[in-house]
């Protein structure tokens, strides 16, 4: 997420040390599918989106030499990035962090945690998930490998915001907690579950208003862009705010 960047104890390699666009995606795809092999085929369809010029392979063959002599340099053996039966794949050093993997395995755990009631245990794996993924994934570069990371890493992060505004809420951090349910309703604008619970959080405050506010912005949302309108379990909610907005209102 951000800018590739490559740490170990001899020192660190920076995205602009690498082997311009292609070195800075291949050092990407390859960390992102460290667990298996991947073809030349593969790297060279993501490194050029499709087509890739005739001489591809030399090409390859002298991104993955300049990768490796960059790895060197910071202290890493060859074999880090190994090459066989056509395929390349990278090899980090056991004990290795990288920065994807870390905020995946905490949405797990956030989510793990919560199932269970366990707020406490699910409040650092979310703040740490959110933080990294709120972060763009590769900036600037496109393609549609990029684009179907991005995709499923906006999705990482909205279960991330979730798990935040629980744990949030739990903590007694109600602002913090409304931030990240906000947050969440503006990356998934039509994911009616967002805006059940924003409402839950401004009803829980309060603050019943707003919360039937929220539902009236997803009403027009969803009518204005899908020709649509909120779903039973949505509606219902919104009644029962409505009617305890009136008793409300009689009381007073």
């Amino acid at each position: 997420m951000g800018d590739v960047c490559l740490v170990a104890d001899a020192g660190s390699l920076r995205g602009d040390q690498l082997p311009g666009r292609q070195g800075r995606l291949a050092i990407a795809l390859l960390a992102a599918e460290r667990s298996r092999p991947v073809s030349r085929d593969e790297l060279a369809d993501v490194l050029w989106q499709g087509s890739p010029p005739r001489s591809s392979e030399v090409a390859l063959s002298a991104i993955v030499s300049k990768l490796r002599a960059g790895l060197a340099e910071i202290g890493l053996p060859r074999d880090t990035l190994s090459a066989d039966a056509g395929c390349y794949q990278l090899r980090l050093p056991a004990g290795s962090w990288v920065d994807v993997e870390a905020a995946l395995e905490g949405v797990h755990l956030a989510e793990g945690a919560l199932l269970n009631g366990r707020h406490a245990d699910a409040y650092g794996p979310a703040v740490v998930a959110a933080s990294i993924l709120r972060r763009p994934f590769l900036p600037g570069a496109e393609g549609p490998w990029i684009e179907a990371r991005r995709r499923a890493l906006g999705t990482a992060l909205v279960r991330a915001l979730d798990c935040l505004a629980d744990v949030h809420e739990w903590n007694g951090e109600h602002p913090l907690a409304l931030r990240a349910a906000n947050e969440a309703v503006e990356l998934e604008p039509y994911r009616e579950s967002g805006y059940r619970r924003l409402m839950e959080l401004h009803e829980r405050a309060g603050d019943v208003a707003e919360a039937r506010r929220v539902y009236g912005r997803l009403e027009a949302i969803l009518r204005a862009d899908l020709g649509t309108s909120p779903g039973q379990e949505t509606a219902l909610l919104a009644d029962r705010l409505s009617t305890k907005s009136q008793k409300v209102l009689r009381i007073n």
